[in-house]
């Protein structure tokens, strides 16, 4: 089973890296979905440095969302937060409630055009699945482990530190895997408002009808989304054993 994941894994990468850096390997794949005369391979930008772009403020946008929304669940499963766990995950939701475009919209006017509007339609989307993650992980910590660490003499910040983040860090980094994935298609959007990304190649491809375009970009995209996947499951799976679960 992990031979054939490896596999599989190394398979997903060399193809990514040849789409993104020998992208004319694959014209006979794309020229028949070209129109007629119309290019096969994207030529308006560089492939390497839109999916970095790409992949780069999906990554920045799910730590800021961890850094906040970790915190925030943190606190309230604490005595002392319980009290404002309705107000928490009604502003968390807001980035559900809202879609990017709407988010984009809104943005626009007060950042102006490029890469700040997209990085806050991600950031406000991926705050929910790492907020609801991280309480689950911390409520399902068994009562007599914790009774345990308060028999040894630890106090509620040694508990938290020492027994309870430690316990919860693999389903708190599955929410951190859900929100970058899920924003990994998402961020393609971002190209709506002038940021650099690979939803630069899709729209090129709708707004001429170029569906040698948008395979091409979207291809891209969901290997991104597949080996980032692969790769925090990983993770995960080796947080897991170091703690011995």
């Amino acid at each position: 089973m992990s031979g054939g994941r490896a596999f599989f894994r190394a398979a997903g990468l060399a193809l990514l890296i040849a789409l993104t850096c020998a992208p004319g390997l694959f014209r006979p794949l794309f020229a028949p979905l070209a129109g007629e005369g119309a290019p096969a391979i994207y030529t308006q930008g560089d492939l390497r440095l839109l999916t970095l772009a790409h992949l780069g403020i999906v990554l920045l946008a799910a730590l800021a969302s961890a850094a906040v929304a970790a915190p925030l669940g943190i606190f309230v499963t604490r005595p002392i937060g319980a009290e404002f766990l309705p107000l928490s995950r009604s502003l968390v939701n807001i980035g559900q409630t809202f879609p990017p475009v709407a988010v984009l919209a809104l943005t626009v006017p007060l950042v102006g055009f490029g890469e700040a509007p997209t990085f806050i339609a991600l950031f406000l989307y991926g705050l929910l699945p790492i907020f609801e993650n991280t309480m689950a992980g911390l409520t399902q910590v068994s009562p007599t482990v914790i009774d345990a660490a308060r028999g040894m003499g630890l106090n509620g910040r040694q508990r938290l530190l020492q027994v309870e983040l430690p316990l919860a860090l693999p389903v708190i980094l599955a929410g951190v895997r859900m929100s970058a994935v899920i924003n990994m298609g998402t961020a393609t959007i971002g190209s709506t408002v002038a940021a650099k990304g690979l939803g630069e190649v899709i729209i090129a491809g709708l707004l001429s009808n170029n569906i040698a375009f948008v395979l091409q970009g979207g291809m891209i995209v969901a290997l991104l989304a597949v080996l980032l996947f692969d790769g925090m499951e990983a993770l995960e799976r080796l947080a897991a054993r170091r703690l011995g679960l």
